[in-house]
């Protein structure tokens, strides 16, 4: 049957073609633009926490250096009077030493606070930093693929154009009733209606055929189908 030697060129063709127009459709889609501004919101959250939290830090670090800075000013004041001679009364000096003790023991826990808030400070500078690494890479690939996806759209066309006119200039040789089961054949078996035989395999379905049968396909005269999968097939 006329263009049955020009079968596999046409289905290698029309592979070429429905791959670039999947993959135009994925760009057109943004799939991968998508993912990344997707990844690169994620990444902008996970740093805006860290910088909130590390103001929260900040704001209580600075309140407690006020406090112990108050506490301090109160406990040199408390001990000049203890010990000036201006407070005659025992009681009165018993009472400013329990207020001193109390004192520094505020202190002491305001600056256990401030020591612990000092060292949450430097894990959130460093999960910072990584954090902004992170953003940066992230908008940069952004940036990239946009870029990138016009580019390859452009090439896409280019290719597709190519492979069309192939397409149009093997049409015309092939037998219109081949080209019309090759046709529908692919409609059914996912884009395949001709396969290539290789050491008598089946290279869409990838079946081996017997002996038996590979000897009746090389005497048919008519259309060739592997008994497995019933595509096309041309002896390489």
């Amino acid at each position: 049957m006329r263009g049955m030697d020009r079968l596999l060129d046409l289905q290698a063709i029309d592979t070429a073609i429905d791959r670039l127009e999947q993959r135009r459709g994925q760009l057109e889609a943004g799939e991968e633009l998508s993912a990344a501004r997707k990844e690169m919101e994620e990444t902008e959250a996970r740093l805006g926490e860290i910088r909130l939290a590390s103001d929260a830090v900040t704001s209580e670090s600075r309140r407690l250096e006020h406090q112990i800075e108050s506490m301090n000013l109160k406990l040199a004041a408390e001990e000049k009077r203890m010990y000036d001679g201006s407070i005659a009364n025992a009681k009165e000096l018993e009472a400013l030493q329990h207020e001193i003790a109390a004192l520094k023991e505020r202190r002491s826990r305001a600056e256990d606070e401030l020591l612990e808030q000092m060292l949450r400070r430097e894990d959130l500078d460093t999960r910072g930093t990584a954090a902004d690494t992170e953003v940066q890479e992230a908008r940069a690939r952004v940036d990239a693929l946009g870029g990138d996806s016009v580019r390859e759209q452009e090439g896409i066309e280019t290719e597709l154009t190519a492979r069309r006119d192939e397409r149009a200039a093997i049409v015309p040789e092939v037998d219109e009733e081949l080209l019309e089961l090759y046709e529908d054949l692919r409609r059914q078996k996912h884009g395949v209606g001709a396969a290539a035989i290789v050491d008598g395999v089946c290279q869409a379905c990838h079946e081996k055929l017997s002996a038996v049968e590979l000897d009746r396909l090389k005497r048919t005269d008519g259309v060739k189908r592997c008994e497995y999968c019933r595509r096309i097939v041309v002896f390489a």
